[in-house]
């Protein structure tokens, strides 16, 4: 994991404290940056694929220009999400760029056979948080029995579990093999977005379930104790977190409202 000057983390302490006094998130601390649309599975719970061919990814410039943006911002965590990144044929030179950034990286992917068909060792140097996707909607549970793999590329491993459902029953027993591989997971809900299935989980169910897994297996879930809390409320946006879409423009406050505004390459 990389180091970050303390004089950041007082920067953002004091970003904190204003938010707190203002009742409200004006500074953002979490970036999920959607490099492209693009991607090798068709989950039924995303909707990124069903445009994918009315998009081209962004030229690697912008792609740069959006993060020397957000690397003036109060943005202390950035996510490389999709799609999925790795499709992305300059993504080495969009990870080596990144890592002079005053943030800790989150890659998320879901590519089988990783080790075959990218350097992942050498990408691995430049990912705190290799979050992994992994559950019934990409249809590559299989990927669970190659945890301890993953973790020999140098970044603090997540499995990132998306629940629908119809799968909240088998949350603990993925739970548990995180657990056994020593490595992280992240939990969220299949939310419901347009030209998707609705596979929305029962809140409540998840908010109690999500909880006791906490509580079950300490460390394991880096979900927060507020998320669970908070999903049961009537809406889900949270502004100390922004989306940038693959086009570089702003999803505010949440990407459910469908409303871009600004463009970051700009």
């Amino acid at each position: 994991m990389r180091k970050i000057p303390k004089k950041r983390f007082l920067q953002v302490a004091g970003q904190i404290l204003r938010n707190k006094m203002a009742k409200e998130a004006i500074y953002p601390f979490y970036c999920s940056f959607k490099l492209t649309r693009r991607c090798n599975f068709t989950c039924s719970f995303c909707n990124c694929w069903h445009v994918k061919n009315r998009w081209k990814d962004m030229p690697t410039e912008d792609v740069k220009a959006v993060l020397d943006n957000l690397a003036r911002s109060s943005v202390i965590v950035c996510s490389f999400e999709g799609g999925d990144p790795l499709v992305r044929d300059d993504i080495g030179e969009l990870l080596r760029y990144q890592y002079e950034k005053p943030w800790y990286l989150l890659f998320t992917t879901s590519e089988r056979d990783m080790e075959q068909r990218y350097p992942m060792p050498e990408y691995g140097k430049y990912i705190d948080f290799l979050h992994i996707s992994i559950d019934e909607g990409h249809k590559n549970l299989d990927m669970y029995d190659d945890l301890e793999e993953y973790t020999k590329w140098g970044s603090i491993v997540t499995v990132q579990i998306v629940v629908t459902k119809n799968d909240i029953g088998a949350l603990e027993q993925k739970i548990k093999r995180c657990h056994d591989a020593g490595v992280k997971a992240v939990v969220m809900c299949a939310v419901h977005l347009k030209n998707t299935k609705d596979h929305l989980p029962d809140l409540w169910q998840m908010s109690r379930v999500g909880m006791e897994m906490k509580k079950k297996y300490p460390g394991v879930i880096i979900s927060p104790d507020g998320y669970f809390d908070r999903i049961t409320w009537d809406h889900g946006c949270d502004t100390s977190s922004i989306i940038v879409d693959a086009d570089g423009f702003l999803w505010y406050p949440c990407r459910v409202l469908e409303e871009k505004t600004i463009n970051l390459i700009d």
